[in-house]
């Protein structure tokens, strides 16, 4: 049996259907190697695996392929940095001025540098919605209901703040004080 194909000069041509059945499979075979040879020149990503399973202990958090590696990598420089009220360096940071700086580096946002303005600029969400990066938000003894401190979420109910006793740390949401003095959580636009 023979097909009628045009060509390119509008003249029909006749192709049996066997060797059209050649050329398609060869067609799919040059286009097969062709995605394949192109492929081996991916690369992947440069990941500094020893920063970031450093990282991973210090924080006590486990660390996968898909995750936000700068955010990680960042808050662990930061682990250890005593508090300083007002504070803007490692030198010394309070827990906004901790906040306001690690969305700076990390995510190249300004945030309000007190905490009740960044809960006001934030979209309240609930504990059980949380993701990384996220705000979390607590009062205080001598707040009462108000907002008085801020940290960022990490994973698995861990978040980083600078503490006042502690300086820049990890805490677990599950901890008492945090359950006790829970506000919300927030995401800023």
């Amino acid at each position: 049996m023979k097909t009628i194909l045009p060509n390119k000069n509008w003249k029909t041509i006749l192709i049996s259907k066997s060797k059209l059945k050649r050329k398609i499979i060869h067609l799919f075979s040059f286009a097969a190697i062709v995605c394949t040879l192109y492929s081996c020149r991916t690369v992947a990503p440069q990941l500094d695996y020893e920063s970031l399973a450093k990282a991973s202990i210090h924080l006590g958090i486990d660390i996968s392929f898909k995750e936000n590696h700068a955010l990680y990598l960042e808050a662990d420089k930061w682990l250890g940095t005593p508090y300083l009220a007002n504070g803007l360096s490692r030198s010394g940071v309070d827990c906004s001025g901790f906040t306001y700086l690690l969305y700076k580096e990390v995510y190249r946002k300004e945030l309000p540098r007190s905490t009740k303005e960044l809960e006001k600029k934030c979209h309240q969400i609930s504990k059980h919605r949380l993701r990384t990066g996220d705000l979390v938000f607590f009062t205080s003894e001598q707040s009462a209901k108000q907002v008085a401190h801020v940290g960022i979420y990490l994973k698995d109910k861990k978040f980083i703040h600078a503490s006042t006793s502690r300086g820049v740390i990890v805490s677990s949401l599950d901890e008492n004080y945090y359950t006790r003095h829970w506000h919300s959580g927030g995401k800023f636009n």
